[in-house]
């Protein structure tokens, strides 16, 4: 192989195709990144045996070939060579890799070719079009409610279906404790999904993020796996379907539309400040924040801990309902009010030990669901699960 290319036409990619590859755990082989020169140009692989990168550059091709290389290393010598031509070229009396630019040069050594193994093809049928900073800001909606936890299965995914509505997508992750729930129309997103949806672990989608841009892309579903490529068809990144069996939210999301619901409004941003400073006061063993609904008009938030100290702050709000205290952890509805755009925000509260919905006007078709804290004492709480 001989190639000369430019390393600013190569350098994002190979910035992406690294990002996924094992640093010093893993066998050598998923270590490995892939570099092919053929038909007219520079193609890179990598994959972590899970998720699959598959990039291709414009090069000047001297001599076909496929060489692998330590990712890690490879990347960071070309990201810290400057801006140029680099030349790329298989010693066949050594075996390694000659990197040369100016009067720089470099050798590193190549693994065995018979590890390379196919990479999935982006399918030919079934492409969808769609926007890349739309999808980039659903993730950021549902995701931090996901499990961290891959031992919890459906709830360390996040979850596409398509709803009952015509053309109406729903998106959502659900950690047990938190749940957040978004929805959009879209003819072909609702056309290509599968009845049952599909799950995505967290991990991936973390993944995913980083390679996403604001640009437009190429969506594809095989039985699989789920392909995302550039319009240009330059870059693919794919990633492996989960299919564990997701819990029926609708179950708990009903429970918001109940008549014996209790109904708070409040400025969300006023909310936050006061609940940012009443966090102060939290510690490990009193982690929430305490709403009391006393007098008209106002909201009460307390909190306290045995070494810490109290806080007590009144806001304005409206609020109808039986509904006298409830108990939230502060950092989760600080978390949770930060996703949200909308001036003021509604909490729609089903009892002291019962699902919250939170929602905003201008914020639609977006619902977040968090468990309160059950009192058990004045100053000891524990934390309800969704059910």
């Amino acid at each position: 192989m001989h190639v000369k290319v430019f390393r600013n036409d190569i350098i994002d990619g190979l910035q992406k195709s690294s990002s996924i590859i094992p640093t010093k755990t893993g066998a050598a082989f998923l270590r490995t990144l892939w570099i092919e020169a053929k038909n007219g140009s520079l193609r890179i692989f990598s994959t972590d045996s899970s998720l699959e990168f598959t990039g291709e550059y414009n090069a000047i091709i001297e001599d076909e070939g496929l060489v692998g290389v330590q990712g890690k290393n490879f990347h960071e010598l070309i990201r810290k060579l400057p801006s140029g031509e680099i030349g790329m070229r298989l010693d066949p009396t050594t075996g390694n890799l000659i990197i040369t630019q100016g009067s720089k040069k470099y050798k590193l050594p190549t693994s065995d070719k018979s590890w390379f193994q196919n990479f999935s093809s982006f399918p030919d049928s079934g492409v969808v079009v769609w926007s890349g900073d739309f999808l980039q800001e659903l993730i950021d909606r549902v995701t931090y409610c996901i499990s961290d936890e891959d031992t919890m299965q459906a709830m360390a995914c996040m979850y596409l279906k398509p709803e009952n509505v015509e053309s109406k997508v729903e998106i959502c992750g659900l950690n047990g404790h938190q749940f957040a729930l978004a929805a959009f129309l879209n003819d072909d997103i609702y056309g290509m999904l599968p009845g049952e949806g599909i799950l995505i672990q967290k991990k991936y989608v973390s993944e995913l993020k980083k390679w996403l841009t604001a640009d437009e892309i190429e969506l594809a579903i095989s039985q699989k796996r789920l392909f995302f490529r550039g319009t240009e068809k330059k870059e693919t990144f794919s990633l492996p379907l989960s299919y564990y069996q997701y819990p029926d939210y609708s179950s708990f999301v009903s429970k918001l539309s109940q008549n014996d619901t209790s109904v708070l409004s409040i400025s969300r941003e006023e909310l936050s400040d006061a609940l940012n400073r009443v966090a102060i006061f939290n510690t490990d063993t009193n982690r929430c924040a305490y709403f009391q609904f006393e007098t008209a008009g106002e909201l009460s938030l307390r909190s306290q801990g045995q070494e810490s100290g109290e806080a007590s702050e009144i806001l304005i709000a409206e609020y109808s309902g039986n509904l006298h205290q409830i108990a939230f952890p502060t950092k989760d509805i600080i978390d949770i009010l930060g996703h949200f755009n909308s001036e003021k925000v509604t909490l729609t509260l089903t009892g002291s030990e019962g699902p919250c919905g939170i929602t905003g006007s201008d914020d639609p078709d977006y619902v977040v669901i968090i468990m309160p804290m059950k009192i058990v004492e004045e100053t000891y709480y524990n934390e309800e699960s969704i059910s």
